[in-house]
């Protein structure tokens, strides 16, 4: 440990280093390397400019990282995909008549949000249901919605 402490990075060791984590992040694709390695480049010129101890050149990194990662994850990171997709849905889910529904028959749909990636779905009712009803999901059988009147 003591010989850790003695020891000495250039900085080009922090480019390069920057330079392999970018790399990474291309078989990666999360984006979190990425802020990575500009940490670490980022280091390698303060080093360059200015003589730092390696103490503080792990401090300055680990700082940066942290700082990149807390800006990947509050601004920069995608939320779209929490509102879309195949589980996004529940049973209370609600939506409007497009297409009058008889008893047992069919019509059509709108949800407010997407049921299995689509707002408007072919639906089914033990009830008639008339156009603008308001209406919940009671249970999906394959690509048919059973719904019923709010």
């Amino acid at each position: 440990m003591i010989e850790f402490s003695t020891m000495s990075l250039f900085w080009w060791h922090w480019v390069i280093f920057g330079i392999v984590l970018i790399t990474l992040e291309i078989f990666s694709g999360t984006f979190i390397l990425l802020g990575l390695g500009l940490a670490s480049m980022i280091v390698g010129a303060l080093t360059q400019l200015f003589h730092i101890s390696l103490e503080m050149e792990l401090t300055l990194w680990i700082v940066l990282s942290i700082l990149s990662l807390m800006i990947w994850f509050k601004y920069l990171k995608d939320s779209s995909i929490d509102n879309s997709g195949q589980s996004n849905y529940s049973l209370d889910t609600l939506g409007t008549v497009e297409t009058p529904i008889k008893v047992n028959g069919r019509g059509s749909v709108r949800f407010d949000t997407p049921v299995l990636g689509n707002t408007l779905w072919t639906a089914t009712s033990k009830e008639n249901l008339e156009i603008n009803n308001r209406v919940k999901i009671v249970e999906i059988k394959g690509q048919l919605i059973e719904v019923a009147k709010l």
